[in-house]
């Protein structure tokens, strides 16, 4: 079976670990016909945006795709590309595993958390209103009228809007992954005790999907501040973390730190029969062109995209030899090494020569 996928390259960094990436998918000997569309900062004087239509129509079209990362352009009207691809195609599930590598520096062993957060919602939805504008002083006038508090009138507005249909949806989304992965235990996590008709809507939809999974997946719940220090203290009590926008932004790169750091953790983001996956660190343009950055967590998006297509034996395949390179330690990328100027540090090309070699 040929697998029809889009490759978006990417800015800055992104065609490099794209490629590498790319290179490492097609050693498995799956079979891939690479569809390539752009996006980002380097394509804005071509097409006047840094995200045309012709790259949606692709990911519409093969409802799959392979993303390297974006710079987001100041003043093209988006907040980020990044953002705008998941709105636009309703990639609601931000999928975030993150997993210790014996190699990589860190203060934790046996780390293996999945991060579930909602992707459209939240204060991350772009309901904004700036200081001083009228409608803005408007808004704070009626908000006073219906909320019986005093708001400074100097203030901008954001709006959190947190809806029962998805947060069920995104609950219901991280118990079948639970269920699907082997996972014991789905955690929901918000700031309930004060923002009690959004965070506590949350908690509320939760509540009712892990009826659904009642003796078959355990479900708890843990207040957002208090979750932080917990994962810090003891973090091999959770499993899988269900979040709205914001806080699974956040705990997604506290996670990502007990593992070592954003060069080895991965993301997917999934909507009803719709994938993107792409690694969740920026496109650090400093570095372009330099085949110096770590292409791991790049190349592991792509091992969650193998298994999202079934390919689940090359996923396997994929993730052991990224193990293996990293634990041996040899052809490694500088940021890998314990000592970052080691001049025997290997190129992102190199690393992942060593990657398929190795599978």
């Amino acid at each position: 079976m040929v697998h029809k996928i889009t490759l978006i390259p990417g800015d800055g960094i992104g065609p490099e670990v794209s490629n590498a990436a790319r290179r490492c998918v097609d050693a498995t000997g799956v079979k891939i016909d690479w569809e390539i569309a752009e996006a980002g900062a380097d394509i804005i004087k071509k097409y006047g945006t840094p995200l045309p239509d012709s790259t949606l129509d692709s990911i519409r079209k093969n409802k799959i795709a392979l993303k390297g990362p974006l710079t987001t352009p100041i003043g093209t009207g988006f907040r980020s590309v990044n953002v705008a691809i998941r709105k636009e195609l309703d990639l609601y599930a931000c999928l975030r595993p993150t997993r210790s590598y014996k190699g990589v520096r860190s203060r934790y062993e046996n780390i293996d958390l999945v991060i579930v957060r909602e992707n459209t919602e939240d204060l991350y939805a772009g309901i904004e209103f700036e200081e001083g504008k009228p409608e803005t002083k408007s808004l704070i006038s009626e908000i006073e009228k219906l909320g019986k508090k005093k708001i400074k009138s100097d203030s901008g507005i954001s709006i959190k809007p947190i809806s029962i249909s998805g947060s069920k949806r995104i609950v219901k989304f991280a118990f079948e992954y639970a269920v699907k992965h082997g996972r014991k235990k789905v955690t929901a996590i918000s700031k309930a005790n004060i923002m009690k008709f959004t965070d506590g809507l949350f908690f509320k939809a939760a509540q009712e999907v892990a009826k659904e999974y009642a003796g078959k997946i355990e479900y708890e719940e843990r207040l957002i501040d208090n979750m932080c220090m917990q994962l810090v203290q003891k973090p091999e009590l959770y499993d899988v973390l269900c979040l709205p926008n914001l806080y699974g932004d956040i705990l997604s790169d506290l996670c990502a730190g007990l593992i070592g750091g954003l060069g080895i953790a991965p993301g997917a983001n999934l909507g009803e029969g719709i994938a993107v996956f792409e690694a969740i660190h920026g496109s650090a343009p400093k570095y372009t062109g330099q085949n110096k950055v770590n292409p791991v967590a790049m190349i592991l998006s792509a091992v969650l995209m193998l298994d999202y297509l079934g390919e689940k034996e090359a996923a396997k395949k994929l993730d052991n030899a990224v193990a293996k390179v990293i634990a041996a330690g040899k052809s490694v990328t500088y940021d890998l090494k314990p000592n970052r100027d080691d001049p025997t540090a290997a190129s992102t090309s190199q690393m992942a020569d060593a990657i398929i070699s190795a599978l």
